[in-house]
């Protein structure tokens, strides 16, 4: 039942489209445009935590490794075919330039790579209009998966699930490792005054 809800709102979705659009979805769902916005905010983050940036990017890493390669893990767990390579849609999937990706599409890797770093970043940036954006960002590459062809909604949702989860969850064990840190430089510090010299 889930199932057939799915198709039938990625048939719903997937036809909205035109050759404007297509060009549009075909940039947000680029990896290589992401790069120069990452870049922006990795350095943004270099600006405003200059002394914590390095352990900073070293669980930024950790993210991004884990969301690509638990999302990739599900994919071959689960194999769901993509829409472009399900039979049952032969001729009811609109495509751009014939892209379709791999055989299995659950869960979405660009959907849990996108909100993964949107919540990883908007953690250590905390302007509004930039949560704002950076999610919208998200959202649309999300969305750009549907439109193309090459993930169900469902795969789009679970993937923007496992992105924020994965994104949340290393920010905590981020937080749990400062604040140790803190505690055991606060502790060396006070054992040293104690017995000085």
């Amino acid at each position: 039942m889930l199932e057939h809800t799915d198709q039938q709102l990625f048939i719903f979705l997937n036809s909205q489209n035109s050759p404007f659009f297509d060009k549009v979805m075909l940039f947000f769902s680029m990896k290589l445009v992401w790069v120069p916005l990452y870049m922006a905010v990795v350095i943004w983050i270099a600006c405003r935590h200059r002394k914590k940036f390095f352990n900073i990017v070293l669980f930024i890493i950790v993210a991004i490794v884990l969301s690509d390669q638990l999302s990739v893990l599900i994919k071959y767990s689960v194999g769901r075919l993509r829409p472009c390579h399900e039979p049952a849609l032969a001729g009811l999937v609109h495509q751009v330039n014939g892209i379709c990706g791999g055989k299995y599409g659950f869960v979405s890797s660009h959907a849990s790579n996108s909100f993964n770093v949107a919540i990883l970043s908007l953690m250590f940036i905390r302007k509004r209009w930039f949560t704002v954006s950076i999610l919208l960002w998200a959202a649309a590459v999300s969305y750009s998966r549907i439109y193309l062809g090459v993930h169900y909604p469902g795969d789009v949702l679970a993937g923007s699930i496992l992105g924020l989860l994965t994104g949340w969850s290393v920010y905590g064990l981020y937080m749990v490792f400062e604040k140790r840190k803190e505690w055991m430089s606060s502790s060396a510090s006070g054992g040293m005054q104690q017995h000085p010299d």
